[in-house]
């Protein structure tokens, strides 16, 4: 099963989005860095959804585990 989607508290560098999707998907936090700053020269509202999952997804240490 694969890992919850929520900021960690260790390896932000911004707001922890990047890496928060990194362990959600199995991938470096550096390459979903590298691939979020690339996609932003395409024409698009990346930045947006950026800030709206900054807002949405909770921190690591807000979440609760029963």
């Amino acid at each position: 099963m694969s890992a919850a989607l929520v900021r960690p508290r260790d390896g932000r560098m911004i707001a922890g989005v990047c890496a928060a999707l990194a362990n959600r998907f199995g991938t470096s936090p550096t390459t979903m860095r590298v691939i979020f700053v690339i996609s932003c020269l395409l024409p698009g509202p990346q930045f947006l959804v950026y800030l709206a999952l900054w807002a949405l997804l909770p921190s690591e240490e807000r979440v609760h585990t029963y």
